[in-house]
């Protein structure tokens, strides 16, 4: 039950900022909205309805206070060939279906997966948003006019000195209306919102999509909704952690899990096409003072004042007013700390950090970077824990027993390591195996002790298994063969 306190807290302890920030969102979500609406190639209403809706629901449901979720172009990649193939009313009820696969991965906890997401992966990934994002204005800087790029410059300055006079302002806000006026009234030749695509002039209505409902239908459209649920949900969570550390406060990501499911699934009733949680728009709303749910709420509000009520203005914004604005946020987004930490952190941390920036530019998909990271992060994990496995061994003074103390972890990337240090044609009538300071881990590691009694009982000698810790017992009672009858004719002992 969420109590008064927490309510004020999200939604009024800051209005003044969460509004204005709102505000600047709801700007820099129309040009991304529309592109987005292009990459899918569908109509741009469907891209700013969604904005709108997934905006506004996810500040009522979200887990993430402060957090700007909209129509984004991770997920609208992916449905290009679904609407060249079905028809747009398909990727309707594809978001409805999206958003019911997100809700059962919120109350199944897989947002406990991003624990598996190592610190390195977090900034590879924010590192190469931030590149992205300054790639994405590229278009609208090449083939223009020197005015575009004097317009830029201003509007740089203007973010950048403005809050040396007054912060009360965001100065992304002030930039995009001081540049809009000059543009408006200096009549000056420069590309404009309106350049980007037509707005609607009406409000989304509900309506059921247009599609037969049968399994054929389910076929066709699940294998989309679960890859477009899987990678906005990654990308909602690893949002979600950015901001938690940019406000140094938690979030309830299970929550959002469900947030996010519920925005998307309503959101398909509304003609809208699915999204998630929008980096770039959360950092502008975080560094323009926003905090709470409110500043997601207006934001989304506002957006759809904009394009139906004032849209012939809006249209006519300069998109270099817009164009600096995401120039602020891709250079405030990039970790410069981490350059400079890369001769200083363990080379396995910078690897990993350097592949997810190196797959996510290249293949300008967030999701496939974040999955080649966490492989590497495991894969170094593994081999570091490797490492630090060692055996040794004594003879007793009569020279007929041999005692083997294995130190460390055995798991499957140390189970060769584990057999090699053996030696199984020595002579002797007992081995006593010492895992005392050893932690068996899986399957693998049980299977290898295996190996190594009943090699040893072939050649003869009896053999004792000593000091195995709890937990490691346990695995090795259920899971191990050389105790149960008929292994071998020397029992091991210790289990």
């Amino acid at each position: 039950m969420v109590s008064l306190a927490s309510l004020r807290r999200e939604w009024l302890s800051n209005p003044r900022g969460d509004i204005l920030a709102g505000i600047v969102v709801a700007l820099a979500l129309i040009p991304e909205a529309i592109g987005f609406s292009v990459i899918a190639g569908v109509d741009p209403k469907i891209g700013l309805y969604a904005s709108f809706s997934i905006a506004v629901i996810a500040a009522f449901v979200g887990g993430r206070p402060g957090m700007i979720s909209a129509a984004t172009a991770a997920v609208a990649v992916l449905v290009t060939p679904l609407i060249q193939n079905h028809g747009v009313e398909y990727l309707f009820a594809a978001t409805i279906l999206m958003g019911v696969l997100q809700v059962i991965a919120g109350f199944l906890r897989l947002d406990l997966l991003m624990q598996y997401v190592s610190r390195s992966v977090v900034t590879g990934f924010v590192n190469a948003l931030a590149i992205l994002i300054f790639i994405a204005q590229v278009p609208q800087l090449t083939g223009v006019t020197w005015i575009t790029y004097a317009m830029v410059a201003a509007g740089l300055a203007i973010i950048y000195l403005f809050p040396y006079v007054t912060k009360i302002v965001p100065s992304p806000l002030v930039a995009i209306i001081v540049l809009t006026v000059v543009s408006i009234y200096g009549g000056l030749d420069v590309n404009t919102v309106g350049d980007m695509g037509q707005l609607p002039s009406a409000l989304p209505y509900f309506a059921l999509p247009a599609v037969p409902l049968t399994l054929e239908t389910l076929r066709i459209i699940f294998p989309f909704s679960l890859t477009m649920a899987a990678v906005g949900l990654l990308e909602s969570m690893m949002t979600a952690q950015i901001v938690d550390d940019l406000t140094d406060t938690p979030s309830d990501k299970r929550q959002e899990c469900k947030g996010q499911g519920i925005a998307n699934f309503v959101t398909g009733f509304f003609g809208g096409m699915g999204g998630c949680a929008m980096i770039g728009q959360s950092v502008i709303n975080i560094k323009s003072g926003g905090r709470g749910r409110l500043s997601t709420l207006v934001a989304g509000a506002f957006l759809l004042f904009l394009i139906v009520v004032l849209g012939p203005i809006v249209s006519q914004i300069p998109m270099p007013s817009l164009v600096a604005v995401m120039i602020m946020v891709s250079i405030g987004t990039f970790s410069w700390r981490s350059v400079r930490d890369l001769r200083i952190h363990p080379w396995q941390s910078s690897v990993v950090m350097m592949a997810t920036v190196v797959v996510v530019v290249w293949t300008h998909d967030l999701a496939q970077g974040v999955v080649v990271g966490v492989l590497l992060s495991g894969l170094f994990f593994a081999g570091k824990v490797r490492g630090m496995f060692t055996v040794t061994s004594e003879l007793s003074k009569d020279e007929t027993c041999r005692t083997y103390r294995i130190i460390g972890q055995v798991f499957f990337a140390s189970t060769e390591r584990f057999v090699d240090s053996f030696d199984f044609k020595e002579v002797l009538d007992k081995v006593v195996i010492d895992v005392s300071q050893a932690h068996f881990w899986d399957i693998s590691a049980v299977g290898t002790l295996d190996e190594a009694v009943l090699k040893f009982r072939r050649e003869g000698a009896s053999v004792e298994v000593t000091g195995l810790n709890q937990a490691s017992a346990t695995l090795v009672g259920r899971y191990a063969t050389h105790d149960k009858p008929g292994a071998a004719n020397q029992p091991a002992t210790g289990h």
